[in-house]
């Protein structure tokens, strides 16, 4: 198969990553949304830290448990058995759902026995740190492991079949059902009893019981849409040979989620070892960083994915390559502009978002740690398309080899944090610290995919990366000028003051840069330009 049949046979990828980035966009707007909003209610305290810490704890299980092989492994294996099984993999597809629930289930019933021991593992001991509200909260939200595992399941399926629209607007639901948890919370009277903790406390309850249930909504938007794709479910107990081959990836990648899992647990215990507040803070500033990301960068994957694997399949290596090479440039051009401007404008990000409620007198607090961090966005989605190449390749276990790698650098580094930091600053060290990983990560993973595939056409690249570095120089200067200048005039805490630096700033910014990729010939900026004229025009 040529590389342009491969290409016409399905939707075009600025046609597919434009309509799931809307949706992408939504739903981070709206996940965002909540947690601001709960940082209003309760501030950066213990209870944000408590919640935070324990609402990780799903995640962290379903990716031990699937997550982590679902994203990474299933949907190759998926557009394989699609294409050679003559029911099209729809047995395949079922066994996979019936072995994945079983696992999932299983998993959830072993964490809640062991959620005392989960907490341990997460957090520091120090006066800044609630153990016992961590360890309820993680009682209450643990359940949501087994909808969250099935809505992965059910999300590969659907980006194997190629049908993005319901996997990016399915989060959505669950953020407006976490809008409405945090509503009942707020209205209810009183807070949250801390000593003791008790598990019947009513506000506990509303926001613990309140995460699940909005996991568990996700899968009214995600069954129907797998109906409508010609899917029917039916528990199928037999084995088959490639859920063998599906299950020696999986160790691999399993191995890989351990290691980011060890990263995971020096980060909250340096983070609940400083001021209150430092989890969610670092949670935070993380969220903000990966929202440019999840827009742009997870909706390229998504969309990448299928392509590279079929590639890879039919051993067309130079596809893969193409693939990794348009990702690379387009992430350079639409993330590194946005990593300029966090830099610059971090401290007015925080007080615009946080100044309200309970959240304020940490809100510069979060911009100086989005400051120190956002440099780390452009590194994280070249790193994530590096290792899409190798699973679409079908090797999980380079990936692995690369993270022992970044967790050798980012264990130790962030232990020393607290060490070396006054209580206050330890999350900045800890936000530089994730985002230095993710640089070293990158380095190691284009060295060892040139080993493996040759040429990557690094040049071409790399003068995209330097033309979109002194744009972004010069737009983000611009930037600062203005938040500057609003700064000496209406106060270095004024919320007026730092969302006119944000809006006129990222848009004065913005200008110089893209006006500048284009006096430089970055050609990728001109083809967004192209998009966003059209859009316009559209309208």
């Amino acid at each position: 198969m040529t590389r342009g049949a491969r290409t016409d046979s399905g939707p075009s990828l600025a046609r597919s990553s434009g309509s799931l980035a809307i949706a992408t966009l939504v739903s981070r707007i709206t996940g965002f949304g909540w947690k601001v909003v709960l940082a209003w209610v309760v501030g950066f305290s213990v209870v944000n830290d408590s919640f935070t810490v324990a609402s990780n704890f799903p995640t962290i299980i379903n990716e031990l448990l699937l997550g982590g092989v679902l994203t990474s492994v299933v949907v190759p294996l998926l557009v394989r058995a699609q294409k050679e099984d003559p029911d099209g993999g729809q047995a395949y597809t079922q066994r996979l759902l019936t072995v994945g629930f079983v696992v999932l289930l299983t998993g959830t019933v072993i964490a809640i026995f062991c959620a005392p021991l989960l907490t341990a593992a997460y957090t520091s001991d120090s006066e800044s740190a609630n153990p016992a509200l961590t360890t309820a909260f993680t009682y209450l939200m643990l359940p949501a492991i087994v909808f969250l595992g099935l809505s992965a399941m059910l999300m590969a399926i659907l980006n194997s079949k190629q049908r993005f629209a319901a996997t990016g607007w399915a989060p959505v639901l669950n953020n407006v059902v976490m809008f409405v948890v945090i509503g009942l919370y707020a209205a209810m009277p009183g807070d949250i009893t801390l000593d003791p903790v008790r598990m019947g406390d009513a506000k506990l309850l509303v926001l613990g019981l309140g995460f699940p249930v909005g996991i568990a909504s996700q899968l009214l938007v995600l069954v129907p849409a797998l109906r409508r794709s010609g899917f029917r479910f039916r528990w199928r107990w037999g084995w088959d040979r490639r859920l063998a081959e599906f299950g020696g990836l999986a160790l691999w990648v399993v191995a890989y989620t351990l290691l980011g899992q060890l990263g995971l647990s020096a980060v909250t215990n340096a983070a609940t070892s400083g001021a209150a507040g430092g989890a969610a803070i670092y949670s935070s500033a993380w969220l903000l960083l990966q929202f440019p990301y999840g827009v742009i960068g997870v909706s390229l994957l998504t969309v990448i994915m299928p392509r590279m694997s079929a590639a890879a399949a039919d051993g067309d290596y130079r596809g893969v390559i193409d693939d990794l090479s348009l990702g690379s440039r387009l992430s350079i051009v639409l993330l590194g502009p946005l990593c300029a401007l966090m830099t610059v404008l971090g401290p007015q990000i925080g007080i615009a978002l946080y100044s309200i409620g309970n959240a304020g007198p940490d809100a510069t607090r979060l911009g100086l740690a989005i400051t120190a961090s956002a440099f780390g966005v452009l590194p994280y989605a070249i790193v994530m398309l590096q290792l899409r190449v190798f699973y679409a390749m079908k090797d999980a276990r380079t990936p692995t080899l690369i993270m022992v790698i970044m967790m050798a650098v980012k264990v130790p580094l962030t232990y020393l944090c607290p060490q070396v930091l006054e209580p206050r600053a330890v999350v900045y060290g800890l936000t530089f610290v994730n985002s230095l990983t993710y640089v070293v990560g990158m380095i190691v993973g284009e060295l060892w995919l040139r080993s493996r595939l040759g040429r990557l056409g690094t040049g071409t690249v790399l003068r995209t990366l330097i033309k979109t570095l002194v744009a972004a120089t010069w737009g983000a200067g611009v930037a600062l000028a203005l938040a500057l200048l609003f700064r000496a005039g209406l106060g270095p805490q004024s919320a007026a003051g730092a969302w006119l630096s944000l809006i006129l700033g990222t848009l004065a910014g913005g200008l110089v840069m893209f006006g500048l990729m284009t006096l430089l010939r970055v050609r990728e900026a001109g083809a967004v330009t192209d998009r966003i004229t059209r859009l316009v025009r559209r309208r």
